[in-house]
């Protein structure tokens, strides 16, 4: 796998031209030639840089996640209270996966499907740092009794996403049931009620009641 350092601009061209054929058509649906023709390249330059369309995949994963990765590993260093932290997690995972929706959408396929073993264990990788990191925040809550003790950490995540998830497959019915006429109003709901939801939901999951 190619270090996201060593992107240049024609690799993250050829990378976001890949992302959206693979949300839009499959992975499976989507060529080389597909790439290299919307991307306006020949078909060379993409085997050059990428070596073959199942890298280019591996390659489009750590780009769209590594921000996440490096967000929530800086996270557990910073000097605020585990409650802060976790409200502050949830903030970084709905804001990374609403914006890079296409990703998202493209890795749910590739995980259900198991086709490409070298992907999901790049994924895979991803969620197990992630993980530890989450686990870290709690269990310092925990030595300092703010979180309860009989918590299923593992559970914590597919609570965050899960919420997010159903929200956006249902798009369309939220839109007209809270009146989110564009996607500014969309956006913002997502931002600011439904993260603030999520965030009161793990709340009553992790504290004490008082």
């Amino acid at each position: 796998m190619l270090a996201e350092e060593t992107f240049n601009d024609k690799q993250i061209h050829i990378l976001q031209v890949a992302e959206t054929l693979f949300a839009e058509k499959g992975f499976d649906g989507t060529s080389i030639r597909n790439i290299s023709k919307e991307a306006k390249i020949n078909i060379a330059m993409v085997s050059y840089y990428f070596g073959s369309k199942e890298r280019l995949l591996e390659s489009l994963v750590m780009f769209r996640t590594k921000n996440l990765k490096t967000l929530i590993g800086n996270l557990v260093t910073e000097n605020i209270e585990p409650a802060a932290k976790i409200n502050k997690l949830i903030e970084i995972y709905i804001h990374q996966i609403n914006s890079n929706k296409g990703i998202y959408r493209i890795l749910h396929f590739e995980v259900a499907s198991k086709k490409r073993d070298t992907t999901f264990k790049a994924f895979n990788e991803l969620r197990k740092n992630n993980f530890k990191s989450l686990e870290t925040i709690i269990k310092d809550g925990q030595e300092k009794g703010v979180f309860k003790n009989d918590i299923s950490i593992p559970l914590v995540t597919p609570t965050i996403l899960g919420t997010f998830f159903h929200f956006h497959m249902n798009k369309e019915y939220f839109v007209e049931l809270l009146n989110l006429d564009t996607e500014e109003l969309y956006n913002n709901y997502i931002k600011t009620n439904l993260t603030k939801h999520i965030q009161q939901t793990i709340k009553a999951l992790l504290i004490y009641e008082s």
